[in-house]
């Protein structure tokens, strides 16, 4: 079997190739850049320039099934230029992929895409699951609506689709935690605003599963990219706090403060969504890291 990865270099990319490497999946992705570019038995780089429609082609080449991670990331400054490149960073490569596609005339089975829990309300009493229906009026939530409508164009290709609604993922040497580890190490972390808002996080190697279970069952619909425990944010820096055998001494951030660092980009810290695993779960997935304290103590120590 081969893959088309569109993001394979990314954090979740790179784990989803070692994975799908391990079961002797071959792998093709689309780079941007051209000095990333390999040609081995089992991982073949080709060139693509979204922005200037420009792809090769060829990447489809005895593809079955395409894994979409691309995206640009949301943890830069939303600035009016970069809340543009965030959404067409999606919605415009989708449709690249689909066009080349058609006019090649490539039979493609199974496309599995990233999304975001984003799309859900933000919330502190509400469990969501796959069949919630009212999207969050938030910037993000405005972007997964768009991103997941360009990727449904693929069932017009006769297609089965998948969409991984991702939450906080959890990895050594990206993401976001070593962002949520550095103050902590430093002995200045606190959990943001009341603490109360709900982090559904996910272990990358989770994550990765997720992705190739959906691709080894070609499942479709929607499912949830979470783990089934989610915590609080003061659970969270709490964990991470004890993981890391440092004391949480200072107060609380005040939202208010943060919105004036981040600007409208510090809803990533405030958001509260509390997202259920149970659907993906029902489809034979099991998680290796179920909960926080064991996930933390796997990348952290």
């Amino acid at each position: 079997m081969t893959v088309l990865i569109t993001g394979a270099t990314g954090l979740v990319g790179q784990e989803i190739v070692k994975q799908c490497h391990t079961t002797g999946i071959n792998i093709h992705y689309l780079t941007t850049s051209k000095s990333k570019l390999a040609n081995e038995a089992n991982y073949k780089g080709f060139y693509w320039n979204p922005n200037n429609n420009e792809i090769d082609h060829k990447c489809f080449k005895d593809v079955s099934t395409i894994i979409n991670l691309v995206g640009a990331s949301i943890s830069k400054r939303w600035t009016d230029i970069y809340k543009k490149e965030i959404l067409e960073s999606r919605t415009k490569t989708a449709k690249l992929l689909q066009d080349t596609i058609t006019a090649h005339n490539y039979k493609i089975d199974h496309v599995i895409s990233a999304s975001a829990i984003g799309v859900y309300p933000s919330s502190f009493t509400n469990y969501y699951d796959e069949e919630y229906d009212q999207n969050s009026d938030s910037f993000l939530g405005k972007v997964v609506e768009q991103w997941e409508d360009a990727v449904e164009g693929f069932k017009d290709l006769g297609c089965k689709v998948a969409k991984i609604r991702i939450g906080l993922v959890l990895a050594k040497d990206g993401g976001a935690l070593p962002e949520i580890v550095r103050p902590i190490k430093l002995g200045v972390g606190a959990a943001f605003g009341n603490g109360k808002q709900w982090q559904s996080w996910i272990h990358v190697e989770d994550l990765a599963g997720i992705f190739t279970h959906v691709l080894r069952h070609k499942l479709e619909g929607v499912y949830n990219g979470v783990a089934p425990n989610a915590v609080t944010n003061t659970e969270l820096t709490k964990a991470v706090a004890k993981v890391l055998h440092r004391p949480l001494i200072f107060p609380n951030i005040p939202k208010a403060l943060m919105k004036l660092i981040l600007g409208e980009m510090h809803i990533l810290l405030f958001e509260s969504q509390r997202v259920s695993s149970q659907k993906i779960e029902s489809k034979g997935f099991h998680f290796e890291y179920a909960n926080l304290n064991p996930a933390l103590e796997d990348l952290l120590n």
